[in-house]
């Protein structure tokens, strides 16, 4: 059994297979936290939800790649992308608290396309900042 974990392809699908599981889990979570529907946004057309939730997701699979490149166990990937989910999370949050003269959340259902670049930038930029951290 070990030859056969120790297969590239089998490491990578598996990798794959619990990164999927994780991203999905994450956006449920997303999902509860902000006001709006997500994917009901974007089926409307909303880019500024798009542009949020997808920087959450290339956030979420950036954090796990850089912990799929430093460590070998598929169970310290999901650590650090839960514990990166939780800092982009966070972030979103301080984006909020950041910003009084507005609401991020009701500018982004309401298709601001400004507030959700700033959204995705915040979450992609930071995920580089998270990965960094992320030790062998």
């Amino acid at each position: 059994m070990d030859a056969f974990m120790q297969n590239t392809f089998v490491e990578a699908a598996a990798n794959f297979s619990v990164a999927v599981l994780s991203l999905i889990l994450f956006l449920a979570i997303f999902e509860t936290i902000t006001p709006y529907k997500n994917w009901e946004e974007i089926k409307n057309g909303n880019i500024a939800v798009a542009l949020a939730t997808g920087g959450k997701l290339f956030g979420v699979a950036n954090i796990l790649r850089f912990s799929i490149e430093h460590n070998d166990s598929v169970l310290t990937m999901v650590t650090w992308g839960a514990y990166g989910f939780f800092l982009l999370v966070f972030s979103y949050l301080m984006f909020e608290f950041l910003t009084p003269m507005f609401k991020v959340d009701k500018e982004i259902a309401a298709d601001n396309r400004a507030v959700g670049l700033i959204s995705f930038i915040i979450s992609t930029g930071l995920s580089f900042v998270i990965g960094a951290g992320i030790l062998s």
